[in-house]
């Protein structure tokens, strides 16, 4: 069993906190997705306080509430995952944090930051010469203060490995699924999404800003053209096709997929059909030339191209690991 750690410190953003308990404690209650049995627990979850008493703050500083939390920094030193909240206090960081992460990098341990809770992963040297990502309002500061970090501004999440750093607060949750999905595989992250009632899963490289216009005659939803999309992902699709779906002109529908998802038509259609197959190695025998057909890459090597370009690995390779994890984790 994976054991995931969010150490709280002094003045924690209270929704850093709340988003990967949401995430990895859902995960842990699953028993079964996609029709396979993976286990009543598939993470033990752990809240470490730094001391009695540490107080939870909100938005403008407002302090919430304390937390009495029934670990400390020592219990996560036990965790296979290490979760840094953002807050009042990440300029900082204690001394006691920044050697607990320090020693837990050196053994492997992966370390996630949500938030500012970059700046304490930089303050312990985890980001030199590393892409990092935090929120927007906090970017510049964090390069000037460290500038052996390569900070990205206009992405959701970095993932260097066994260190991953998040934008603002909300994209917490688009890290912690990106963990679960690279843990468990997409079965099991579209299982957890489905419980938390969470839309698709957005990609790390996704900009940060994300226009959401007041709904009009012009400006409605995407979700019914999307929903379709993905109803017909064995079919050829174009992008003609989906702006005549949505009743407008191609470049409309360019310019509603960057502001409502931050990329565009063909590259969310193509990120869709990459997540089918991913699930379908996951879940199924079904043969790779059929999976490709079912996904709409036509065949196999257009389908083994794309997809290791994406996920790099092999459509073999890919089912191979994930249903291992799945039989290891249901014995």
């Amino acid at each position: 069993m994976h054991r995931v750690a969010v150490v709280v410190a002094d003045r924690s953003a209270v929704l850093d906190v709340a988003i990967p308990a949401q995430v990895f404690g859902t995960a842990r209650a699953l028993e079964k997705a996609a029709g396979e049995l993976w286990g009543p627990r598939l993470y033990d979850v752990i809240v470490c306080a730094e001391r009695p008493g540490t107080t939870v703050s909100g938005p403008g500083g407002l302090e919430l509430f304390q937390v009495t939390a029934p670990y400390t920094l020592e219990d996560a030193r036990t965790a296979d995952t290490i979760i840094v909240p953002g807050g009042d206090n990440v300029s900082h960081p204690s001394a006691e944090l920044v050697a607990l992460l320090r020693e837990a990098h050196a053994r492997g341990v992966r370390i996630a930051s949500i938030c500012g809770g970059a700046l304490v992963l930089a303050a312990a040297g985890l980001l030199d010469g590393k892409i990092a990502a935090t929120h927007w309002t906090s970017a510049e500061a964090l390069g000037e203060r460290f500038p052996d970090v390569q900070v990205d501004a206009n992405v959701l999440f970095a993932d260097c490995g066994n260190v991953l750093t998040s934008a603002g607060a909300a994209t917490g949750f688009d890290l912690c699924m990106h963990m679960v999905r690279n843990d468990f595989g997409s079965a099991v992250a579209a299982e957890v999404a489905r419980h938390i009632v969470l839309p698709p899963l957005r990609d790390g490289g996704q900009a940060q800003f994300i226009v959401h216009p007041e709904p009009g005659p012009d400006c409605g939803s995407l979700e019914p053209t999307m929903r379709w999309i993905r109803d017909h992902l064995a079919e050829p699709i174009t992008l003609a096709d989906m702006a005549s779906y949505a009743t407008v002109s191609p470049r409309t529908l360019n310019r509603k997929f960057r502001e409502q998802t931050g990329t565009t038509p063909l590259q969310w259609l193509l990120r869709q059909r990459i997540q089918h197959a991913q699930e379908l190695l996951e879940t199924t025998t079904i043969p790779i030339e059929e999976i490709a057909q079912h996904c709409g890459f036509g065949t196999a090597i257009n389908m083994r191209q794309h997809f290791t370009r994406q996920v790099r690995t092999s459509p073999i390779g890919y089912r191979r690991a994930f249903q291992s994890i799945g039989r290891s984790s249901s014995a």
